[in-house]
């Protein structure tokens, strides 16, 4: 295989490899009788099995049927499409500025007709006001970014919020109750985002829950992450950006958002909740 920039590529791939290795194991078979069943020379047979050479869909599914395992075969193949995606870091998906990174998740956002979406540190991107993302963006520029595309980036994450308007869509947010107290933005335009955030919780598409500080937990606190459907999940991680398409790791960031969902308050709980931080703030 190419070597990648990224040393998580290569380990996604070599998990690949393993895995593909670890059925053909249980199932009993040696590279040449493997090979038979596939109707292959052996050399190929271990050049998919070191990680030397990477296998195509077809592949996969040859082999998971020689293995009896056909029931493995949407998640390999999920495993193959994610190797060169799976990881980006910062530095990469950033160089050429703010803007780009928002622009190129709008395909994403218009064909995705359930977005689930959990924010530990800030407010998720779709429930954001102009200054708020303003002073994020800002804040983010100055710590990693060269290029000073603030202003667009902003203009493009706000162009990016007509979906919650548009087509049959919902919206699922939960955050944590400390981030209605961040101070990642003046207090006016904080209290200006808390005061939006208010008014979104009447919409009919969108639910928004606030996981008190003070209540028991049922789950940690995890990264920031979005869930688009139940086809991809997106984490952001303090050196990169992950996308996950596996079924059976959407599943679980599925189910670890629906035990966050259990400890949220929601409707007139949760305005009263952040009222209660409006009036600290000022």
């Amino acid at each position: 295989m190419p070597r990648s920039e990224s040393s998580s590529v290569q380990q996604a791939r070599q998990m690949l490899a393993d895995r593909l290795r670890e059925l053909a194991k249980d199932a009993g078979l040696e590279g040449k009788g493997l090979a038979a069943l596939c109707g292959w020379h052996p050399s190929k047979v271990s050049r998919i099995a070191t990680g030397k050479t990477r296998p195509s869909e077809d592949d996969i599914r040859i082999w998971c049927t020689a293995c009896g395992a056909e029931d493995q075969v949407p998640d390999l193949v999920a495993s193959l499409r994610d190797v060169e995606g799976i990881w980006r870091t910062w530095r990469r998906l950033e160089r050429a500025g703010l803007r780009r990174s928002q622009t190129e998740r709008l395909p994403l956002y218009e064909r995705t007709r359930r977005f689930r979406s959990y924010g530990s540190w800030a407010f998720p991107g779709l429930l954001q006001t102009y200054r708020y993302t303003e002073d994020v963006l800002r804040m983010i520029q100055k710590q990693r970014v060269a290029l000073d595309d603030v202003a667009d980036a902003v203009a493009a994450r706000m162009e990016r919020q007509r979906v919650m308007h548009e087509g049959r869509r919902t919206f699922a947010f939960l955050i944590e109750e400390s981030v209605l107290r961040n101070s990642l933005s003046s207090p006016e335009a904080h209290d200006e985002q808390l005061a939006h955030v208010v008014t979104v919780i009447g919409l009919a598409n969108v639910s928004i829950g606030v996981i008190p500080a003070r209540r028991r937990r049922t789950q940690l606190p995890v990264e920031n992450f979005w869930i688009y459907d139940s086809t991809q999940v997106n984490v952001e991680l303090v050196s990169g950006y992950l996308t996950l398409t596996q079924p059976s790791e959407v599943e679980a960031y599925a189910d670890t958002f629906s035990r966050m969902a259990e400890m949220a308050v929601y409707g007139a709980e949760a305005k009263e909740l952040i009222n209660r931080v409006r009036q600290a703030i000022l």
